[in-house]
């Protein structure tokens, strides 16, 4: 199983459990090339359309950027998975989300809290990596941090400002102005992409306080 896989098989439950019932619409943002949620929704029986430039090149997706992309009108749910703080310009995008929600539609959003990503946490998860020959973003990062020479925290910022990534915080307030919240919560984040590392492990030690947790689990409602 991929970490992309991993994590999508991880979120489902949240995700699933926090949507109107099937058949209602459901559009996902960046739902990726795996295709996100949207095979597991259809399953379900939920009329689901993933937009991605790398999406599949199947039906029920839409591969174009989500700025750019014709939406449907009067959708029950939209899902944004690890997708929100990668966009441009955010505002626009949660402008879009709510812009297609019909009244009382429903938001989950599973995001990244780069912030929150301090040096011990780091190196629990440099400590757990698979071997080099299967290298992912977290050991790329392992090697450009010890080859800058800097301190963790400025190599972070250096890092998500070349990457044009946008904090857990700010996305935060974008959603909270725009959504009336249902949800907010915070968990593991990096377990897909260590080797022999769980989601309870991960939680494990975040309740220890041996880590942060960098995940955000957020619900909201179009007012």
């Amino acid at each position: 199983m991929t970490p992309g896989e991993r994590w999508l098989a991880a979120t489902w439950p949240l995700v699933h459990a926090r949507l109107p019932a099937a058949p209602a619409r459901v559009l996902e943002v960046g739902c990726g090339s795996l295709g996100g949620f949207i095979p597991m929704l259809r399953a379900d029986g939920y009329d689901a359309l993933g937009i991605d430039p790398q999406a599949p090149d199947e039906a029920h997706y839409q591969r174009i950027e989500f700025e750019l992309a014709d939406l449907p009108r009067q959708v029950d749910a939209v899902v944004a998975s690890t997708s929100l703080h990668h966009v441009a310009d955010p505002a626009l995008v949660i402008d879009r989300i709510t812009g297609t929600l019909a009244s009382g539609g429903t938001v989950v959003v599973v995001e990244w809290a780069w912030e929150k990503f301090d040096e011990q946490t780091a190196e629990w998860c440099f400590k757990r990596l698979g071997p080099d020959d299967e290298a992912g973003w977290l050991h790329r990062r392992r090697d450009e941090w010890l080859d800058s020479g800097h301190e963790w925290p400025s190599y972070l910022r250096e890092w998500t400002e070349r990457e044009g990534l946008h904090p857990g915080y700010l996305l935060l307030r974008l959603l909270d102005e725009r959504l009336e919240r249902r949800l907010l919560a915070c968990g593991p984040y990096f377990f897909p992409d260590l080797a022999g590392t769980s989601q309870a492990d991960e939680q494990t030690a975040i309740d220890a306080g041996h880590i942060r947790p960098t995940r955000i689990d957020y619900v909201g409602t179009r007012r």
